[in-house]
């Protein structure tokens, strides 16, 4: 059985990324995830270098009929698009989408009228069976539960 999908509305804060790192690392029972794991991490850590602490987003994984994973976070900044960069040897930061677009089979940004949604494909990790969706219970309260300081809801169903 696959773990997906996951779909978690949060506040982008810098202790929400160790802790939706942590979720799917349960999430996967186990199974190694690092490319997913990094991808989550480097899209949610844009959102707050980009458009700032406390920035409402929806973090969803889904699988997808081609036996993909497919990672978005959607966030409130129509007009922000990510653009990847070439970061200097003593840069500090300006690696992330660098990081995605390495790891991910494909990536790209999903433009809505009040939101965008970055998003990337990955293979599936390792251990699973199958990554197309099925609902699946989430956290100890079950699907709509909240999980975490930033977490302002968390739906088990896609969408």
């Amino acid at each position: 059985m696959t773990p997906l999908p996951l779909t978690v509305d949060l506040l982008a804060v810098p202790k929400a990324v160790p802790e939706m790192r942590h979720m799917l690392r349960e999430r996967c029972g186990g199974a190694d995830s690092p490319d997913l794991l990094l991808c989550v991490s480097e899209l949610l850590t844009n959102v707050i270098a980009h458009l700032g602490e406390g920035t409402p987003v929806t973090l969803r994984v889904a699988g997808t009929c081609s036996g993909r994973v497919r990672v978005e976070v959607s966030d409130p900044g129509p007009g922000l698009w990510p653009v990847p960069r070439i970061a200097g040897d003593r840069d500090e930061s300006g690696r992330g989408l660098a990081l995605v677009e390495a790891l991910a089979s494909r990536w790209g940004v999903e433009q809505g009228l009040y939101r965008k949604t970055v998003w990337c494909e990955l293979p599936a990790p390792a251990g699973w069976d199958r990554v197309v969706d099925e609902p699946v219970a989430v956290g100890p309260g079950g699907p709509g539960t909240a999980s975490g300081p930033g977490a302002l809801s968390q739906d088990a169903a896609d969408g």
